[in-house]
């Protein structure tokens, strides 16, 4: 069997075998789900150091599936999905080594996790969009599980209201999926086939209704502002290591799709209709970071960074439309700019949602009045959530600074007084951050529990490799980017005619 199918497909393969042997105890379940998710990690480091250098696919498998509409199980990586992949495996295990403590309902909740962690590096290396649609609706129903079956209070609400907008989404990317088939010729599925043909040059109103129903469907996922309102109280009643994955890897999956499938098979169409997205992407930067900074409660307040940072991607991809055909450094620096920005966000998101949950396991309540000089008792806990937030805030040494930094070089040429006002968003997201450090961490010590205990061994192993991955990024780029700049050069250059 090809190694990336065996990446992809271990860990469900795992849960089935957790799920048949109901006798193993759940320390067993711990640490069967540690160790596998740990070995994927390490196939996954291996097959990106073993990758040739270039801009094609590597470790490329092409079988027949459904051969009446030309879809195939067609899967590959390349620079777009290989750092993607690659952040979906580190962050799978560090929920699993942060889930050491979970007491309900282990082996399930193992499973669960298990599965979505095969879905989610299915999307990453889907090459068929019949392929990406079956992954990118299993993810839906994998996490509304995670948050009706181990949410808080409101678990089940916030989990159908996840489910509905979000069933919603895929339905539009389906028709999407759909009216691309129809209008390649011959007629396919297959997203490298289908680039090559451009299949919606001049197409006129056909292109614009199926741009349409494919920005629709990946931006509910992404989410950008308007279709947001499903992502705050997702993760403000999901579990702590739900709402790491939530942010961390399937929000990318929106952001993933704009640039895998409607940027290099609709250029044309895109260029067209740029504007729009860069409109978006500014409205989705500055109104997330003022609506974050207006919350006293601390997961929400991470969730509507969420739609701040991944509005600069959208900011990035849509004034790579916008470039001139002559400026195609600043367009490769811009979709170079957001696949980074992906990682980063997945790395300092992840980590500050694990921090949260650390919050309310020891004080019951999200609510940051209630906290307050925590450096004292809890030093771990206030180091690690000083650099997280210093990294969200975009400050040099992380890598939020060298993602930011690209999107604002590439995206100045094309969109400039977009880019201008998208500059706010980080002075409005460094105030936040820095009134949650000032009012969480210093001053007088309060808890609701009275004592706010520091973080065990377990949470300090999950947390502490995240953030220390943003600060290797941030001090040595060089790596990612070599990675990422080849493929994200190749999609550049199909907007230069």
């Amino acid at each position: 069997m090809n190694v990336l199918s065996i990446v992809v497909f271990l860990p469900v393969a795992a849960a089935v075998a957790l799920l048949l042997f109901p006798r193993m105890s759940d320390s067993a379940v711990r640490w069967t789900w540690i160790t596998v998710t740990a070995v994927d990690l390490l196939l996954v480091l291996g097959l990106w150091i073993a990758s040739p250098p270039g801009d094609g696919f590597a470790y490329e498998v092409d079988l027949r599936w459904i051969p009446s509409v030309d879809s195939g199980y067609h899967i590959g990586v390349d620079g777009l999905s290989m750092p993607l992949v690659a952040l979906t495996a580190a962050l799978f295990l560090a929920c699993a080594i942060y889930s050491a403590r979970e007491t309900r309902r282990v082996r399930s909740f193992a499973a669960l996790f298990l599965f979505l962690q095969t879905v989610c590096l299915g999307l990453f290396v889907s090459l068929d969009l019949i392929l990406f649609f079956v992954f990118f609706d299993l993810s839906i129903v994998g996490m509304y599980f995670v948050i009706a079956g181990w949410g808080h209070r409101n678990a089940a609400r916030a989990a159908l209201q996840f489910f509905l907008y979000t069933f919603l989404g895929s339905l539009a990317l389906l028709l999407g999926f759909i009216g691309l088939y129809l209008a390649a010729a011959p007629h396919t599925f297959d997203i490298v086939e289908l680039t090559r043909q451009n299949p919606l040059a001049g197409k006129g109103v056909t292109g614009a209704l199926i741009l349409l129903a494919l920005g629709v469907g990946l931006a509910i996922k992404t989410p950008t502002v308007p279709f947001h309102t499903w992502l705050p109280p997702a993760h403000t009643e999901a579990p702590a290591a739900g709402s790491a994955i939530l942010a961390g890897v399937l929000l990318k999956m929106g952001t993933y799709g704009f640039v895998r499938i409607v940027m290099p098979v609709l250029p044309g169409v895109w260029r067209q209709y740029a504007l729009v997205f860069v409109i978006v992407g500014v409205v989705s930067v500055i109104y997330g970071a003022l609506v974050a900074l207006a919350q006293r409660d601390f997961k929400r307040m991470i969730a509507y960074t969420s739609v701040n940072h991944m509005g600069y991607v959208i900011l990035a991809v849509g004034a790579a439309g916008l470039v001139a055909s002559s400026e195609s450094q600043a367009r490769h620096l811009a979709i170079t700019g957001a696949v980074t920005q992906m990682v980063s966000h997945g790395l300092i998101t992840g980590a500050l949602f694990l921090l949260a949950g650390a919050m309310w396991d020891r004080g019951g309540t999200y609510d940051m009045d209630s906290y307050g000089g925590l450096a004292a008792q809890a030093p771990r806990f206030a180091g690690l959530a000083g650099l997280a937030a210093f990294a969200s805030l975009g400050l040099p040494g992380f890598s939020g600074f060298i993602a930011e930094f690209q999107i604002f070089t590439g995206s100045l040429g094309g969109a400039p007084v977009a880019t201008a006002v998208a500059f706010l968003g980080i002075l409005i997201t460094a105030a936040l951050f820095l009134r949650v450090l000032q009012q969480v961490l210093l001053g007088s010590q309060r808890s609701p529990s009275g004592k706010f205990g520091d973080l065990t061994w377990p949470e300090t192993a999950s947390i502490g490799p995240l953030i220390a991955l943003s600060v290797l990024i941030g001090l040595f780029p060089r790596p990612l980017l070599d990675a990422i700049e080849p493929a994200a050069r190749t999609v550049s250059a199909i907007f230069g005619g």
